[in-house]
C-alpha cells in the first residue's frame, strides 16, 4: 500500500490543543474569588492523579491556566461603603427593571447568580458611581439609576 494511504494514528488529524485565554488586565480578585481557584487546582489535580489519555493532557492545560491564575491574583481592598467599586453589592434600576449585582474578578463572575465581572461594560458604567445618582450606559446619559451600594 502507498505511503500517501497511510496514517499511523488519529492523534496527527486532531486539531491543535492551544492554551486557554487569560483575561485582558489585571487578576483582581475578591477573598472567596481566591479560594475558589484554589478549590479547583485542587480538584484538578486530584482528577488528575488518575487519569488517562486524552483527558489528563486536558487536565494538564487547565491546569496551567488556573495556576496562573493564582499566581496573578491580586485580591482587591475592601471596596467604599458609599462608592461602586470592586467588590460592592449594587442595586440599581435600567429600562425600568431593579437589579442587584455582586462585581466580582473574571473567574468568579456567573451573570446568573448576578456576580458581575469588573471588565463587563454595565460594571464599567457603575464604577464610580453612589447612590441616588444617574449614569450614562448604552448611548443614554439617563439609562442607569443607582439605589444602593454597599460592600459586599
Amino acid at each position: 500500500m502507498s505511503v500517501a494511504f497511510r496514517r499511523e494514528s488519529d492523534e496527527e488529524h486532531l486539531e491543535p490543543r492551544f492554551e486557554l485565554p487569560l483575561p485582558k488586565g489585571p487578576n483582581l480578585v475578591t477573598e472567596r474569588g481566591l479560594a475558589l481557584i484554589n478549590e479547583r487546582i485542587a480538584a484538578l489535580t486530584d482528577e488528575q492523579a488518575g487519569a488517562e489519555e486524552p483527558r489528563a493532557s486536558e487536565i494538564a492545560r487547565e491546569l496551567r491556566y488556573w495556576n496562573t491564575r493564582r499566581v496573578t491574583a491580586v485580591v482587591a481592598p475592601r471596596p467604599p461603603a458609599d462608592e461602586v467599586a470592586f467588590g460592592s453589592r449594587v442595586r440599581f434600576r435600567l429600562n425600568g427593571k431593579e437589579q442587584e449585582i455582586v462585581i466580582v474578578g473574571d473567574d468568579e463572575a456567573d451573570p446568573a447568580a448576578g456576580k458581575i465581572a469588573f471588565s463587563a461594560p454595565l460594571v464599567r458604567a457603575l464604577l464610580g458611581g453612589a447612590a441616588d445618582e444617574v449614569v450614562p450606559f448604552n448611548g443614554r446619559d439617563d439609562a442607569i439609576t443607582i439605589l444602593d451600594v454597599r460592600p459586599d
